[in-house]
């Protein structure tokens, strides 16, 4: 995929900047004219039908796409749309024209202004521009940057959501940007922090790579699993918020971790068969008699072979990658 430099794609933002004037649904921060939108003009603003546009592209917010309402959410979109009601959309969405069918477009961003316009029932004023998918991505992160930065997890699961989407790592990290360490961070939590529970917390604003890490390293050594992790969510009282959800989470874990730690664990797989997991040992033990006797002395000529091959399996599955 040919990508683009930062350079190269800078006059994006200088229209998104320009083209909308004042923003009392939610001000620009002062470092917004670094955004730059695309090269255009205002002759570049339409007001379009809100249902002629579809949605694009990776999704870059927790809060419109999980059942976990993010704190005061709702009374933020009805501000929105009552600042919209009131004094007109001042800021632009950024749009283009569908690949798919002929006179619809497709949001890059501002999926907020345009699902407001929507319920409002009243045209959506948005900049429209023809540019690919690596220009859009790019102008959907620095968009992000400019309005309201996105949380530690939202970002490690945009970042998912661009390579899933078929870009590599060197998009993501212009998009975000974001160095290979940070990079790297972010896809951690994303490969062992299961994408239910991550739903189930939310966006934990104010819970940055140090936590989230933390629960990723829980389910990595296996002291927390998904059913467990789903339990002790369900206890949480609803009224918490997401950064109370993950906090709550990390600390019941760990506590059970510690106790389990101490105990000495015992499985019977089958008949015959006993494993012992405490601390600091693990032990298997078969009985050469009764209903499993042959498999006993099978297992007895095959084991040694059998603990190579499963040794190899795992060196391989969790080898670390220089890159």
């Amino acid at each position: 995929m040919a990508r683009k430099s930062l350079r190269e794609m800078s006059g994006i933002a200088n229209t998104i900047a320009r083209s909308g004037g004042s923003q009392p649904e939610r001000p620009p921060k002062a470092s917004a004219p670094a955004l730059g939108a695309l090269q255009g003009s205002l002759a570049s603003i339409r007001e379009i039908d809100p249902n002629l546009i579809d949605d694009w592209g990776p999704i870059d917010r927790l809060e419109e796409f999980t059942a976990v309402n993010v704190e005061d959410d709702d009374e933020s979109f009805e501000r929105l749309k009552s600042s919209i009601r009131e004094g007109g959309q001042q800021v632009p969405i950024l749009v283009r024209r569908s690949k798919a069918a002929e006179g619809r477009f497709e949001a890059i961003y501002g999926r907020r202004r345009l699902k407001a316009c929507r319920e409002l029932g009243i045209k959506v004023r948005a900049n429209v521009q023809d540019i690919d998918d690596a220009t859009a991505l790019l102008a959907k992160g620095l968009e992000n940057a400019a309005r309201r930065n996105l949380s530690f997890y939202e970002k490690a699961r945009f970042a998912e959501a661009i390579q899933n989407a078929g870009h590599d790592g060197a998009t993501v990290r212009q998009v975000l940007n974001l160095s290979a360490s940070g990079q790297s961070h972010l896809t951690k939590v994303t490969q062992n922090v299961p994408v239910k529970i991550g739903d189930l917390i939310g966006a934990a604003p104010k819970s940055g790579r140090p936590r989230w890490t933390e629960l990723a390293e829980l389910f990595l050594a296996r002291k927390l699993t998904e059913r467990t992790a789903l339990d002790i969510l369900a206890k949480i009282r609803a009224t918490s918020n997401s950064d109370e959800r993950l906090e709550l989470l990390i600390k019941e874990a760990t506590k059970r971790g510690a106790k389990n730690s101490r105990e000495t664990r015992e499985i019977t797989p089958i008949e015959g068969v006993t494993i012992k997991a405490g601390r600091a040992i693990l032990s298997l033990s078969v009985k050469k008699s009764g209903a499993n006797a042959e498999f006993a002395t099978w297992l007895e000529s095959n084991l040694a072979e059998i603990i190579k091959q499963s040794y190899a399996e795992f060196t391989d599955a969790n080898s670390v990658d220089d890159d």
